[in-house]
């Protein structure tokens, strides 16, 4: 089963996926970027580096790191469990928080074509108010280049996040950040069915 955590940084996303695969160990772990080797060079780019992309060369990228990571890690263990932290929710939401000309059915569509198809069969989406995500951004010691956009950016692009889950038909689980991370864990195992 392929799950996707979703949500911008500071959410949990990366704290529910650790106990699960403690759970599970034989899960497969990913993140996007970063999940195989272009994705770690693309990361770089991306997040780390002083190179400042535009958004639509960001958005290839992203898209070219997100075909990669299909063809090498999803698609080779689709018959185990998949966690990835971050997908082409985030690839879409970020996309149209960037550049506004841009539309949904255009990114599903690309979207799309770099999974080559493959969507996953669950999504669990993570959202917080601004208290929240400003209190876990401000505990980090540092931060990365789109963690660096902002507090009003990242909380625009959960906003569009959670439009585009809304409007779409996925099997999506919607948490709300500020709960216990037992409580949290608990509904992501019933969600999951495992």
């Amino acid at each position: 089963m392929y799950v996707l955590f979703e949500g911008i940084d500071g959410v949990g996303k990366s704290t529910q996926i650790s106990l699960l695969a403690r759970k599970f160990p034989n899960a497969i772990v990913t993140k996007e970027p970063g999940g195989s080797e272009f994705g770690k060079f693309a990361r770089q780019i991306l997040l780390e580096n002083n190179l400042y992309l535009s958004s639509r060369a960001e958005l290839l990228l992203f898209l070219a790191d997100r075909a990669e990571h299909m063809q090498k890690l999803i698609m080779p263990n689709k018959d185990k469990l998949i966690l990835s932290d971050r997908g082409f929710v985030s690839g879409i939401s970020y996309a149209i928080t960037n550049d506004k000309s841009l539309n949904i059915k255009e990114l599903l569509t690309m979207n799309e074509f770099a999974l080559n198809g493959v969507l996953p069969e669950k999504i669990i989406f993570f959202y917080a108010d601004k208290i929240l995500v400003k209190q876990r951004l401000f505990e980090r010691k540092t931060q990365d280049k789109i963690e660096a956009r902002g507090l009003e950016y990242l909380l625009k692009v959960q906003e569009n996040m959670h439009k585009f889950l809304q409007s779409q038909s996925f099997d999506t689980l919607f948490i709300d950040a500020s709960k216990n991370v037992d409580q949290i864990h608990g509904e992501i195992v019933d969600f999951l069915g495992i």
